[in-house]
Protein backbone atom coordinates (compact mmCIF):
# COMPACT_ATOMS: atom_id res chain seq x y z
CA UNK A 1 0.00 0.00 0.00
CA UNK A 2 1.47 3.34 -1.08
CA UNK A 3 1.89 6.05 2.13
CA UNK A 4 -0.06 9.63 1.29
CA UNK A 5 2.53 12.16 0.11
CA UNK A 6 3.50 14.63 3.16
CA UNK A 7 3.63 18.10 1.72
CA UNK A 8 5.78 20.51 3.86
CA UNK A 9 6.94 23.59 3.90
CA UNK A 10 11.04 23.82 4.22
CA UNK A 11 10.33 25.16 7.59
CA UNK A 12 7.97 22.53 8.54
CA UNK A 13 10.71 19.92 7.40
CA UNK A 14 13.59 21.57 9.69
CA UNK A 15 11.21 21.66 12.65
CA UNK A 16 10.26 17.95 12.11
CA UNK A 17 13.88 17.18 11.84
CA UNK A 18 14.59 18.72 14.75
CA UNK A 19 11.88 17.18 17.00
CA UNK A 20 13.20 13.96 15.80
CA UNK A 21 16.35 14.70 16.67
CA UNK A 22 15.46 16.23 20.31
CA UNK A 23 13.77 12.99 20.70
CA UNK A 24 16.24 10.52 19.97
CA UNK A 25 19.00 12.66 21.73
CA UNK A 26 17.62 14.06 24.86
CA UNK A 27 14.29 12.60 25.71
CA UNK A 28 15.13 8.75 25.38
CA UNK A 29 17.73 9.18 27.75
CA UNK A 30 15.87 11.43 30.06
CA UNK A 31 13.21 8.76 29.89
CA UNK A 32 15.59 6.13 30.65
CA UNK A 33 16.83 7.76 33.65
CA UNK A 34 13.06 8.04 34.54
CA UNK A 35 12.87 4.63 34.37
CA UNK A 36 16.07 4.13 36.15
CA UNK A 37 15.11 5.94 39.10
CA UNK A 38 11.69 4.57 39.20
CA UNK A 39 12.81 1.41 39.38
CA UNK A 40 14.84 2.34 42.34
CA UNK A 41 11.68 2.65 44.90
CA UNK A 42 10.63 -0.67 44.57
CA UNK A 43 7.93 -3.03 43.55
CA UNK A 44 7.36 -2.06 39.72
CA UNK A 45 3.92 -3.29 39.97
CA UNK A 46 2.63 -0.72 42.16
CA UNK A 47 4.95 2.53 40.79
CA UNK A 48 3.00 5.25 39.59
CA UNK A 49 6.25 6.98 38.80
CA UNK A 50 7.50 3.37 36.90
CA UNK A 51 4.08 3.48 35.06
CA UNK A 52 4.47 7.23 33.80
CA UNK A 53 7.57 7.16 32.84
CA UNK A 54 6.73 3.99 30.91
CA UNK A 55 3.90 6.10 29.64
CA UNK A 56 5.79 8.46 28.31
CA UNK A 57 8.75 6.45 26.40
CA UNK A 58 5.69 4.48 24.52
CA UNK A 59 4.86 8.10 23.59
CA UNK A 60 8.28 9.35 22.83
CA UNK A 61 8.89 5.99 20.76
CA UNK A 62 5.68 6.36 19.10
CA UNK A 63 6.27 10.12 18.01
CA UNK A 64 9.83 9.20 16.80
CA UNK A 65 8.15 6.54 14.43
CA UNK A 66 5.35 9.16 13.44
CA UNK A 67 7.95 11.67 12.31
CA UNK A 68 10.26 9.26 10.45
CA UNK A 69 7.16 8.21 8.87
CA UNK A 70 6.14 12.12 7.76
CA UNK A 71 10.05 12.54 6.89
CA UNK A 72 9.91 9.18 4.22
CA UNK A 73 7.11 10.31 2.20
CA UNK A 74 7.88 14.55 2.69
CA UNK A 75 7.71 16.61 -0.79
CA UNK A 76 9.05 19.95 0.40
CA UNK A 77 6.66 22.36 -1.65
CA UNK A 78 8.56 25.21 -3.09
CA UNK A 79 5.92 28.48 -3.73
CA UNK A 80 8.11 30.05 -6.81
CA UNK A 81 7.05 26.99 -8.32
CA UNK A 82 3.10 28.59 -8.62
CA UNK A 83 2.37 30.97 -11.17
CA UNK A 84 2.41 34.47 -9.75
CA UNK A 85 -1.12 35.35 -9.93
CA UNK A 86 -2.72 31.57 -8.95
CA UNK A 87 -2.98 30.18 -5.24
CA UNK A 88 -1.23 27.74 -4.41
CA UNK A 89 0.72 25.76 -1.26
CA UNK A 90 2.79 28.22 0.18
CA UNK A 91 0.93 31.27 -0.73
CA UNK A 92 -1.21 33.76 1.57
CA UNK A 93 -4.68 34.52 0.37
CA UNK A 94 -7.24 37.09 1.40
CA UNK A 95 -10.51 35.92 1.13
CA UNK A 96 -14.14 37.53 1.95
CA UNK A 97 -17.11 36.02 2.84
CA UNK A 98 -19.93 37.46 0.22
CA UNK A 99 -22.30 36.55 2.78
CA UNK A 100 -20.86 38.58 5.83
CA UNK A 101 -18.17 41.16 4.48
CA UNK A 102 -15.63 39.59 6.71
CA UNK A 103 -12.27 38.97 5.39
CA UNK A 104 -10.23 36.62 6.39
CA UNK A 105 -6.36 35.99 5.51
CA UNK A 106 -4.75 32.56 5.37
CA UNK A 107 -1.72 30.66 4.24
CA UNK A 108 -2.45 27.36 2.17
CA UNK A 109 -0.08 24.74 4.00
CA UNK A 110 0.22 21.04 3.48
CA UNK A 111 -2.21 19.10 6.12
CA UNK A 112 0.97 18.46 8.56
CA UNK A 113 1.36 22.15 9.32
CA UNK A 114 -2.54 23.17 9.73
CA UNK A 115 -3.01 25.46 12.26
CA UNK A 116 -6.48 27.55 12.29
CA UNK A 117 -5.08 29.00 14.98
CA UNK A 118 -2.35 30.44 13.37
CA UNK A 119 -4.21 31.15 10.09
CA UNK A 120 -2.93 28.32 8.74
CA UNK A 121 -5.00 26.33 6.51
CA UNK A 122 -4.76 22.69 5.24
CA UNK A 123 -4.64 22.34 1.57
CA UNK A 124 -6.95 19.18 2.27
CA UNK A 125 -9.67 21.86 4.22
CA UNK A 126 -12.94 22.61 2.18
CA UNK A 127 -11.80 25.95 2.06
CA UNK A 128 -7.84 25.05 0.97
CA UNK A 129 -9.43 22.57 -1.47
CA UNK A 130 -11.61 25.28 -2.88
CA UNK A 131 -9.07 27.95 -3.36
CA UNK A 132 -6.51 26.22 -4.81
CA UNK A 133 -5.33 26.64 -8.29
CA UNK A 134 -8.04 29.61 -8.68
CA UNK A 135 -7.06 33.43 -9.33
CA UNK A 136 -7.92 36.63 -7.59
CA UNK A 137 -11.39 38.12 -7.88
CA UNK A 138 -12.61 34.12 -8.60
CA UNK A 139 -15.66 33.66 -6.44
CA UNK A 140 -15.71 30.02 -4.95
CA UNK A 141 -18.16 27.65 -3.32
CA UNK A 142 -17.47 25.71 -0.06
CA UNK A 143 -19.85 23.08 1.53
CA UNK A 144 -20.29 23.76 5.38
CA UNK A 145 -22.49 22.24 7.98
CA UNK A 146 -24.52 25.54 7.62
CA UNK A 147 -24.67 25.27 4.03
CA UNK A 148 -23.30 27.00 0.84
CA UNK A 149 -20.88 29.41 1.46
CA UNK A 150 -19.19 31.48 -0.78
CA UNK A 151 -16.26 33.57 -0.74
CA UNK A 152 -13.72 35.44 -3.19
CA UNK A 153 -10.42 35.85 -3.61
CA UNK A 154 -9.67 39.18 -2.82
CA UNK A 155 -5.75 38.69 -2.97
CA UNK A 156 -2.70 36.61 -3.20
CA UNK A 157 0.86 36.77 -2.07
CA UNK A 158 3.54 34.31 -2.95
Amino acid sequence: MAQKEVILSSEGLKRLEDELELLKSVRRREVAERIKQARQFGDINENAEYDSAKNEQAWVEGRIITIEKLLRNARVYDVSECPRDTVGIGCRITIKDLQSGNVHEYTIVGSTEADPRGNKISNESPVGRAVLGQKAGKVVSVAAPIGMLEYQIVGIEH
